[in-house]
């Protein structure tokens, strides 16, 4: 029990921060507190950054001491003098953009990067850098200055945090980086070039390729010298053919890597921003195209659903030259409903009787009585209450007719 206790009183001695608030949370996220890091060679370091020297230092060795020395003169001398200087370049570059710190001057100013930075509180101040103070830093920034969350401090013309130098670049180490950038891309694809030299002379002229002096004391086209000329180490050809296929394979890989990472920079060079106003107006577009998105949607939604109140709405298609007739309805409302199927079976019932009386079907006592009531309907005129009602059925039904004052009979207009 006491352990315990003494592990729980031990977590919540430990000073939390947030570098900056997160996206849609109501919640500060905290982590142990840091001290901010001065530079790439700040401990620890990353694994792309382990991975990125293990690769430098491979591609080095093979270039050097194991492909260059096999090619015939005057290539030696060339390719000895290219990729000397696109290594050298690389790496004093390389180093260069390590040990500058890209901090704000603020900051290196008033920063010892030995004491952890303070806690950040969410609830009195949305972001870490507002109205151009950082609250983390506790110093007036630049408009261009953003806080970064790994390296912890406040970065002069922020571009990215690079994983493969372990450090941020930024306006006091962009030049830097660009320039191991465009080295290391021509000196690997100067490599390429070397081993599938080597790789097709291999098989086409061995013989040009066993110019040193060395190869004298070798007896035989099947073992090769390598590390030539201070210390020669005989192999296998498959061996020197393996190796060069690992190496072009991971040469390759590199250049499409470093190609890709070039031609990006050079495209935000010729729009004049950097990679953080990049990934900004991406975020921006994508937010923008969301909104557009669930607009369309919403009118999508609005244009399907039914409406609640629709206006009566009677198909009535009578044939005039027929002794059928049809009417639809295409409203839900009792009363319009009712007032329409009453319409339409007198409607059929007038020209049941009209057919009979033109065709001399019925008695003469019933056609001089139907007569009359057709002279008396036609005399008749609405008030203005009927009036209204009746233009509203003439403007849903296909053929107009009058209705008496009782909705009794409609007349059509040929029989008028």
């Amino acid at each position: 029990m006491v352990a315990v206790a003494s592990r729980k009183m031990n977590c919540f001695s430990q000073r939390f921060r947030q570098t900056a608030p997160m996206l849609g949370s109501s919640k500060n996220e905290l982590v142990p507190s840091k001290p901010p890091r001065r530079n790439g060679w700040s401990w620890p370091p990353q694994a792309f950054q382990v991975v990125g020297w293990l690769v430098y230092s491979y591609l080095t060795i093979v270039s050097f001491g194991i492909y260059i020395p096999l090619l015939p003169l005057p290539w030696k001398h060339v390719a000895y003098t290219l990729m000397g200087v696109a290594f050298i370049v690389h790496l004093f570059a390389h180093i260069a953009v390590l040990t500058v710190d890209p901090a704000d001057d603020s900051v290196r100013a008033k920063q010892s990067y030995s004491t952890p930075m303070p806690l950040f509180d969410r609830t009195k101040q949305p972001h870490v850098i507002h109205d151009l103070h950082c609250y983390l830093c506790d110093v007036n920034v630049g408009p261009k200055v953003k806080h970064c969350g790994v390296c912890n401090k406040c970065v002069e013309d922020f571009d990215h945090h690079c994983k493969w130098l372990n450090t941020c670049v930024g306006g006091r180490n962009y030049r830097y980086f660009f320039l191991a950038l465009c080295s290391a891309t021509i000196g690997v694809f100067l490599l390429i070039v070397v081993v599938l030299f080597v790789f097709i002379q291999h098989y086409l002229n061995p013989y040009s390729l066993r110019t040193a002096p060395q190869f004298a004391d070798v007896s035989g086209n099947s073992t090769w010298l390598m590390f030539l000329p201070l210390a020669p180490i005989k192999t296998s050809s498959a061996g020197l053919l393996i190796l060069s296929f690992v190496t072009v394979m991971l040469s390759t890989t590199c250049l499409l890597l470093l190609s890709h990472l070039l031609g990006f920079h050079l495209y935000l060079y010729h729009k004049g921003i950097s990679t953080y106003d990049y990934v900004k107006l991406q975020r921006q577009k994508e937010a923008k195209k969301r909104d557009v998105e669930a607009g369309n949607g919403t009118r999508n939604a609005k244009t399907h659903k039914a409406p609640q109140n629709q206006e009566a709405s009677v198909d009535c298609e009578p044939s005039l030259s027929q002794r059928s007739s049809s009417c639809k309805f295409h409203d839900k409302n009792p009363f319009t409903s009712r007032l329409s199927e009453s319409i339409c079976t007198e409607l059929e019932n007038f020209k049941k009787s009209e057919n009979k009386f033109r065709y001399g079907t019925e008695n003469p006592s019933e056609n001089i009585a139907r007569g009359i009531a057709l002279r008396d309907i036609k005399n008749w005129k609405p008030d203005n209450d009927e009036e209204s009602q009746s233009a509203t059925v003439k403007s849903v039904c296909s053929v107009p007719g009058v209705q008496d004052p009782l909705g009794s009979s409609i007349m059509t207009p040929d029989d008028i």
